[in-house]
């Protein structure tokens, strides 16, 4: 088969690759820099799985200010359906935001203006249900939702970032609701090994934990996989697990093997931490 061939059946493919993303979205303010964009954990991870040919929609909410109007703008540029990213008088979710040492980010201050009362109604929950695979994450108010979402069949990816253990935030009973479960750590060690086979034994599909430029870690209940990174120079880290996770979950809707899932994430991701903007 021609390379021109394969792209064609590639293309084919993806047109019937649907996913969406629920919950939080914001925009990164650097005051200091004069610079901001929207993102936020689905918004990310959905534009780069649009890039890859996948249909993605965002169903968020965000305010009447400009940045409300700058999040539909970029949305509607990448091709991504937001008929539910709703708008709510007031002010869009703000993070203000610095770098440290000239390229790892830093959260100042979060400005959680509409995002803070966001809640699925059920229209949006049946909306969701048309999609078979759904992105969120612990801040976008949908974990009381994550069980019924789950249940209805909607493979649910899962960002649990740096705060998989902190109870403030997470519970076990979250993992239980989870396909495709990621998270952030420093380092591999025998504690990590052991956090990731007990959130596997709730019942995820995998559990990826990612270590910046230390590469990843994933498990799926009967063997670990390692992947690095790659090697790239270093603008803006913003981003970094967002791409990856993209990466991993194309590979996953593709039906690849786990270390080519890792790849996919590993590449994605070197792509973005290239860019000051996380896609």
């Amino acid at each position: 088969m021609t390379d021109r061939k394969k792209e064609k059946v590639i293309m084919a493919r993806n047109e019937k690759l649907r996913a969406i993303g629920v919950g939080f979205s914001c925009v990164d303010v650097y005051e200091k820099l004069d610079k901001y964009y929207p993102t936020g954990n689905g918004v990310d991870w959905a534009v780069h799985l649009q890039r890859m040919g996948v249909q993605t929609s965002i169903l968020s909410v965000v305010g009447t200010d400009i940045y409300g109007e700058k999040m539909k703008e970029a949305l509607k540029k990448e091709g991504i359906d937001i008929s539910y990213l709703h708008t709510k008088e007031g002010e869009t979710c703000k993070m203000l935001m610095d770098l440290r040492d000239g390229v790892d980010r830093v959260h100042l201050e979060e400005i959680e203006g509409v995002m803070k009362d966001f809640a699925l109604t059920k229209e949006d929950k049946d909306y969701i249900c048309q999609y078979p695979y759904m992105h969120t994450d612990l801040f976008g108010n949908v974990l009381g939702d994550l069980e019924e979402l789950h249940n209805a069949g909607v493979k649910v990816v899962m960002d649990f970032s740096a705060f998989s253990e902190d109870p403030e935030f997470c519970r076990d009973e979250y993992f239980s609701w989870v396909d495709y479960a990621f998270l952030s750590c420093e380092k591999e060690d025998d504690h990590v090994i052991s956090h990731l086979q007990k959130i596997k034994s709730f019942g995820p599909q995998t559990v990826t934990a990612t270590f910046g430029d230390k590469g990843s870690l994933c498990y799926d209940g009967e063997r670990f996989y390692r992947h690095g990174i790659v090697e790239t120079k270093v603008v803006n880290t913003v981003g970094a697990g967002d791409s990856y996770i993209a990466g991993f979950t194309y590979g996953i809707m593709n039906g690849w093997d786990i270390p080519a899932c890792m790849k996919k994430g590993a590449e994605v991701s070197a792509g973005v931490v290239a860019k000051f903007e996380p896609y």
